[in-house]
């Protein structure tokens, strides 16, 4: 299991990591097994997604060193890079320390939005510079694929 904090690999049975001392599982973080070749699609990964409260979306990372790490996106705009700085921290060389950011506009909807990144940020296997996000979206980021899920959908 790695943490969503500092990207650290931990023990599987962990409940705290043991670089950075941040929970490793709560009501929206599930460990789930890292996965080989293609995917299939979202439905392989349950969790409880919908248990988050409105306003609330969550990414899952399907593919790329720490998969099956969750992420909870609760704030207006959320952050994602290589730098350790970043809320969802990708710890890979493919991935720009400044990546994309997720971002929570009224209605609410969510929209990724790529922030100059080398290598660009997909959606569904399109590029895109932003773009509205809906429940099932994968968006990847260098070598990482995330799962995108709101509540209510």
């Amino acid at each position: 299991m790695f943490c969503t904090n500092c990207g650290h690999p931990n023990r599987d049975d962990a409940r705290f990591c043991a670089e950075c001392g941040h929970p490793l599982q709560d009501e929206v973080t599930v460990t789930l097994p890292a996965t080989e070749g293609e995917d299939e699609g979202h439905d392989d990964f349950p969790f409880p997604h919908d248990e988050l409260e409105p306003g609330q979306a969550l990414v899952l990372v399907k593919r790329g060193p720490n998969a099956g790490s969750t992420f909870l996106l609760d704030d207006d705009a959320t952050t994602i890079g290589r730098s350790p700085d970043s809320e969802v921290f990708l710890d890979d060389v493919t991935v720009s320390r400044k990546h994309a950011v997720f971002e929570r506009r009224p209605g609410p909807a969510w929209f990724v939005r790529d922030v100059g990144s080398l290598n660009g940020t997909y959606v569904n296997g399109e590029q895109v510079d932003e773009t509205k996000l809906a429940t099932g979206d994968e968006v990847q980021i260098g070598r990482f694929k995330l799962t995108f899920f709101s509540a209510g959908e």
